[in-house]
């Protein structure tokens, strides 16, 4: 086995790079913020209990001066202080928020909510509700992202236990309960406006145990907001000049939540910018012996063929290079309808690549894991990747349980597998629901995963939308 480690990928920001996102924008300012075709205002709605408003509205002015770091914290660079959401700074746009852009819900639909007996009539009824209430936002007011804000009464009685531990690919442990946060998001997607939940204890300034310090609430809340207003691009990857143009394309798989009906392909594309393309694609069969979902030859191409399209037209050229990631082994027929796609686009180099959760560990002296961008060679194409772990930037390990490689299976690659590994830990920082820069996944995987878990909740007749702000 041959150790190496994985230097910090770097983002690129308006006017400069770092390795923090926090750190970048603050500094340098959003990526886009240079560009002229840019907004300079985001139009926030917001749906709750009239409290639950004036908490958003307290929140929202909070955020556009800034929110200090926690007195007493040891890790500066891990809990800094957040830049204020106004055009003078790292943000480089105003939020707008008033009460012509409240839609206020009365406290007696919300007792009438909490009164009800079956556990799956409260939560469509609190789905109805908050969207009934964006949908006027949506059709009567100027909003770019509409913030709904859950009353403690009402999060307590609809709410679903999320699963403890590390994050793992393919849990779908709650199919069949009805999940109020996804069923709502896929409903609303119709109005063409991206959904932000909060809880209305997130909102209040006293801190309770367990809770994130404000400036981190912030940054998160922040970006997130930013992302979902538009078409807009928070940091991008660092890039070689000489290096030829690539995009990258997950597969992922998810069942309808009766399981009775088959799986669904799923692919996720991103270009040089960062931008997210969602595409949905037609069921697939199931081997009764092994479980695994797999793509036919036609399936295959004809879901290539249809994320080049979509990249084709954002940057008017095919890429020269196509990276398909996949959370299970490729099968001859997957890469044979692949390939096809890609030379009839007239792309030179296709990578195939298997990324899934490894049960392997590494060790090393001390309290603490190994470090984010550890890299281990167990054979000469098969890497177990620590994406997430002690990050030294942070000076520790900003996670709560034992970190969990990930396994790199590259299955067909004209470049080497230490550059493969570059690109994935890379892809790890382009999730912008998340300012903290040790993600598990590649954003292919993981994001490909949440759109999944919402996909699951629209019919075969609805239309998803193509921007992951939608999904997140």
């Amino acid at each position: 086995m041959k150790l190496e480690f994985i230097k910090e990928p770097r983002l690129l920001f308006a006017k400069g790079e770092h390795i923090c996102p926090r750190r970048g924008i603050s500094a340098y300012g959003v990526f886009d913020k240079t560009q002229e075709t840019r907004r300079s205002e985001i139009y926030v709605g917001g749906v709750g209990s009239s409290e639950c408003m004036e908490m958003l509205h307290a929140w929202l002015d909070r955020c556009k001066v800034g929110i200090d770091a926690p007195v007493d914290t040891k890790q500066e660079n891990l809990k800094l202080p957040s830049c204020g959401f106004n055009k003078n700074e790292g943000f480089g746009a105003d939020i707008r928020f008033s009460g012509d852009l409240a839609r206020p819900i009365k406290n007696s639909d919300i007792k009438r909510i909490v009164g009800i007996s079956s556990r799956t009539e409260r939560i469509e009824a609190a789905i109805d509700l908050y969207f009934e209430n964006a949908k006027f936002l949506a059709q009567n007011r100027h909003v770019d992202v509409i913030v709904c804000v859950m009353p403690e009464e009402l999060f307590r009685v609809i709410s679903t236990e999320e699963r403890g531990g590390d994050e793992v690919l393919g849990d779908e442990a709650d199919d069949k309960e009805l999940n109020f946060r996804r069923a709502l998001k896929a409903r609303s997607m119709p109005l063409g406006k991206p959904i932000q939940l909060i809880r209305q204890v997130n909102l209040d300034e006293t801190q309770s145990a367990g809770q994130q310090d404000d400036a981190t609430k912030a940054w998160n809340f922040c970006t997130a907001l930013y992302y979902k207003s538009g078409p807009t691009i928070p940091w991008k990857l660092e890039q070689e000049n000489s290096r030829t143009t690539s995009c990258a394309v997950g597969i992922a798989f998810y069942r309808s939540r009766d399981r009775q009906s088959l799986c669904t392909s799923l692919a996720q594309i991103f270009d040089e910018l960062g931008n997210g393309l969602i595409l949905r694609g037609t069921p697939v069969n199931i081997d009764k012996d092994d479980r695994v979902p797999r793509l036919s030859h036609e399936q295959a191409y004809d879901l290539i063929t249809a994320a080049l399209d979509e990249y084709r037209v954002a940057l008017r050229t095919f890429p020269a290079r196509l990276v398909v990631h996949k959370t299970s082994n490729f099968t001859e027929d997957e890469i044979a309808g692949i390939e096809g796609a890609a030379q009839d686009a007239r792309i030179d180099s296709v990578d195939f690549i298997t990324i899934m959760d490894s049960k392997l560990r590494l060790f090393r002296d001390g309290n603490y894991p190994p470090f984010r961008g550890t890299l281990a060679r167990v054979e000469q194409d098969r890497l177990l990747l620590y994406s997430r772990g002690s990050v030294w930037y942070y000076q520790t390990y900003p996670g709560l349980y034992v970190p969990q490689p990930i396994e790199l299976r590259v299955r067909k690659s004209e470049e080497s597998p230490i550059l493969v590994a570059k690109e994935v830990l890379g892809l790890t920082k382009m999730n912008w629901n998340n300012t903290q820069f040790d993600g598990k996944y590649p954003v292919t995987l993981g994001c490909a995963r949440k759109v999944g878990e919402i996909m699951k909740y629209l019919g075969e007749s609805d239309t998803p939308q193509i921007r992951y702000g939608f999904y997140m």
